[in-house]
């Protein structure tokens, strides 16, 4: 994930940023902001979404608890709703942050070895 690498640096983001970032479709970007209220994307002249680095982390702590934690919607709503009232929903969305960031170089790391395996395999010419 690009934004694990430190590129998370400008302060907004269009929906294909976002995309990238997070690597995360736009519909379910979409579909979230209807079910998390947390994610509230301001608009642009054009009428576009913009989000903010804040919004980001969010939208990484919702892929945590769903894709990682396993929560249903309604239990993620549940536990960003504890965050929030225990003043504790921006370290969350930082901790996951960094789990996506370690995911990401774990990934990185496998698809590399796979290369290098893949070269040692190979016969020499």
């Amino acid at each position: 994930m690009a934004a694990a690498r430190g590129e998370l640096v400008q302060e907004f983001y269009s929906i294909g940023d976002v995309c990238t970032l997070t690597e995360l479709k736009p519909h379910v970007l979409r579909y979230w902001e209807s079910q998390f209220k947390v994610l509230n994307p301001a608009k642009n002249r054009s009428g576009n979404r913009v989000y903010s680095r804040r919004e980001v982390e969010l939208i990484l702590l919702v892929k945590h608890l769903l894709y990682t934690e396993k929560y249903t919607i309604d239990g993620a709503r549940q536990k960003l709703d504890e965050h929030r009232k225990g003043g504790s929903l921006r370290p969350a969305a930082r901790a996951a942050l960094e789990v996506e960031a370690l995911e990401s170089l774990e990934r990185d790391l496998a698809d590399l070895q796979a290369l290098i395996d893949d070269a040692l395999r190979r016969p020499q010419t």
